[in-house]
């Protein structure tokens, strides 16, 4: 089943990359903060570098205003591969977290089948917008679609 507005995260860890090396990162990231998470389907590939990633880093500024603690992206890759991403993108104001076995993905009910493409099951597109580790904001995009799960919707939102 797929989360909806209103719910709760499911409990789920993520690695992130840090000086020390990978981390990982468990609900408690989301608790007492509103935080905008975007997913992509894989770090490095085409819409993901070119527009979703690109869109929220030139945003950060105007949803921070708009009362957004913390801008993170997700994805079904690991935690090297996310910290790399992040790294040559200068991606700075985005929090790279890890879904690497795609747990998050499946819990949330958001996975998608990329094997015609290598990448067996990955995360759908989406946006989220959390409060204190509650839904508030969900934007799925449909397959192939890019609209609205941009910064620039979620940015609507607020």
């Amino acid at each position: 089943m797929t989360i909806q507005i209103g719910d709760t995260l499911p409990d789920a860890t993520f690695s992130t990359m840090t000086a020390d090396g990978p981390e990982p990162i468990g609900r408690d990231f989301f608790e007492g903060r509103t935080v905008a998470l975007f997913a992509v389907p894989g770090a490095f590939t085409p819409t993901c570098s070119a527009r979703h990633l690109p869109g929220f880093l030139d945003k950060a500024a105007d949803l921070k205003a708009k009362g957004v603690d913390t801008i993170a992206c997700t994805s079904v890759n690991d935690v090297f591969v996310m910290g790399a991403w992040g790294k040559a993108n200068d991606a700075d104001a985005v929090t790279m977290l890890a879904d690497g076995n795609g747990d998050f993905a499946k819990a949330v009910g958001l996975t998608m089948d990329g094997s015609k493409y290598g990448m067996g099951t990955r995360s759908q597109r989406y946006s989220m917008l959390i409060e204190n580790g509650v839904v508030k904001q969900l934007n799925v995009e449909a397959p192939g679609e890019f609209k609205v799960s941009t910064a620039d919707h979620l940015l609507g939102q607020l």
